[in-house]
């Protein structure tokens, strides 16, 4: 993918997200959701390493993830509506959904309990022979849950094919992570379990891009996980309705004169500029269409809400 191509990408998902917001604002999105605002560059960087077939487990900030894995946006919005969506028929909405036809295993609301899901699936990978990669997405708090130590001790002792990618955008929820953990950067960890950790800029997609290539590659080749690290900075609130008093004054206005779209804008020359404002108008249009399609989706009949519970 080249400058543009990225561009268009991460715009896809901030408009995504925007509208998802909006859409909330106005009561027609049940539920919370969590946005992935400002983190857009590592699932598209990590996107150019995968292939059809790999696996992808994200947390509750997953919609970045599932649309670099080509989940339909129609669907999501419908998905989130509550609606009867080709997606999962409205009954996982934001912190659930998932689509197996893209290779997307989906969101999870439990802390670090995908890691556990996407080395399940890479001891299938490696049991059936696919070549296949898992990847999974995780935030900074969740490398202090049990579940993740456990998965990922499992994995370096069978050298399945997993890449664990952490997104440290400095809060565990509310707190932050240096607050939580004594260790300077969480990839540290990765020598306990004798495999490799990289830090990486994670509002840079070409940075993450090259670790997850490199990590993905060594995966593929039978010789195990690996942890990147890729540090970045959320725009918006943990939850949908996060007043965030915990953050200092002026961060959250610091972290827009660096996140990824106005990285990218702030290099741009003129001709480039007049082509980033046809992107953005282009992904503009695509989405109001997508909400569009999504409102004509109608709600699940009540007579099928025993379906899929019970065999």
């Amino acid at each position: 993918m080249g400058l543009p191509d990225d561009y268009r990408a991460m715009a896809r998902i901030r408009r995504f997200e925007e509208r998802l917001a909006a859409l909330k604002d106005d009561g027609e999105i049940p539920g919370s959701i969590h946005l992935c605002n400002g983190q857009e560059a590592i699932p598209v960087g990590a996107a150019r390493a995968l292939r059809d077939g790999d696996h992808v487990t994200a947390t509750y900030r997953g919609h970045g993830w599932a649309l670099t894995r080509g989940v339909d946006m129609t669907g999501l919005f419908a998905e989130m509506m509550g609606r009867d969506s080709a997606v999962n028929g409205g009954r996982a909405a934001s912190p659930y959904l998932s689509d197996p036809g893209r290779w997307f295993m989906g969101e999870n609301s439990i802390v670090g309990a995908g890691v556990p899901i996407a080395t399940g699936a890479a001891l299938t990978a490696q049991r059936t022979g696919s070549g296949a990669v898992s990847v999974v997405s995780i935030g900074d708090g969740a490398m202090n849950q049990g579940n993740v130590h456990e998965a990922i001790n499992l994995a370096a002792v069978l050298d399945l094919p997993l890449v664990l990618v952490v997104e440290n955008n400095v809060y565990s929820e509310m707190s932050r992570i240096e607050d939580m953990v004594r260790i300077r950067q969480l990839a540290e960890r990765a020598a306990g379990y004798g495999i490799p950790g990289r830090v990486v800029d994670g509002n840079d997609p070409d940075a993450v891009a090259q670790a997850v290539t490199e990590a993905v590659t060594r995966a593929r080749e039978g010789t195990g996980p690996s942890i990147v690290e890729a540090m970045t900075e959320r725009l918006v609130g943990h939850y949908s309705g996060d007043v965030q008093h915990y953050r200092p004054a002026g961060e959250i206005a610091a972290a827009r004169e660096r996140e990824p779209l106005v990285r990218i804008r702030a290099a741009a020359d003129a001709e480039l500029t007049a082509r980033l404002d046809a992107i953005d108008a282009e992904v503009a249009a695509e989405v109001e269409a997508a909400v569009a399609a999504a409102r004509e989706v109608p709600f699940p009949d009540p007579a099928t809400v025993k379906e899929y519970v019970y065999v």
